[in-house]
């Protein structure tokens, strides 16, 4: 039962990412994502049979849940101004989560103070999970590797000279990100749990 509650917390976290990436890019003048059809919250819309399911599934199965939607897709040359806009696109979806794990966070508090309740108590258990998996999604996705959001916020202030090492870059994706969750993964938990428990007053 927490495999699921989990991996459907996971879900909808990826699909407010990545529908945020496509809200921002609306509003800095490309509708690419809305003409799509991927500006809702309908995870029919955004659900991608590999890292949505059977990813999701196999990982939670090893201690640990990990996945991801389809991408909302842009088009630069629509931006106002590109390199800005690249820029913000990237950083709506960590921000998204972010923004998610604080509202859960306060949360959390209000009703450890009001109820005096336990992290044991079934409704504190699934808001710790929002706020943990919300927190996980915004700082992994800000590490500046490909196609992590961070690479994109690091590359769009490259020269446009540089194109050719960003291509580079991109195309190496996949194996930086195998890289990302055996290795650097193990250095970014210690600062989720400290995250976390600034927000929430709790330790995981």
């Amino acid at each position: 039962m927490l495999t699921i509650l989990t991996i459907i917390i996971l879900i909808f976290s990826v699909i407010v990412h990545e529908v945020s990436h496509g809200l921002m890019a609306l509003r800095l003048g490309d509708p690419t994502a809305r003409l799509q059809g991927r500006l809702t919250l309908n995870p029919l819309k955004h659900i991608d049979p590999i890292g949505s399911i059977v990813v999701p599934i196999i990982t939670s199965l090893s201690g640990f849940t990990f996945g991801w939607a389809k991408p909302v897709i842009y088009n630069p040359y629509n931006l106002r101004n590109r390199r800005t806009g690249e820029f913000l696109i990237a950083l709506a979806g960590p921000v998204s989560n972010l923004t998610i794990a604080v509202v859960f966070s306060l949360i959390m508090r209000v009703y450890m103070a009001g109820a005096n309740a336990a992290l044991t108590s079934p409704f504190l258990q699934i808001v710790s999970y929002i706020v943990l998996i919300n927190l996980v999604l915004a700082l992994f996705n800000l590490i500046p590797v490909p196609p992590l959001d961070g690479s994109k916020l690091f590359l769009s202030f490259l020269p446009h000279q540089y194109g050719k090492l960003r291509y580079t870059l991109e195309r190496l994706g996949p194996l930086f990100l195998i890289v990302v969750v055996l290795v650097v993964w193990q250095l970014l938990s210690p600062l989720v749990a400290i995250v976390f428990r600034i927000l929430t007053g709790v330790a995981i």
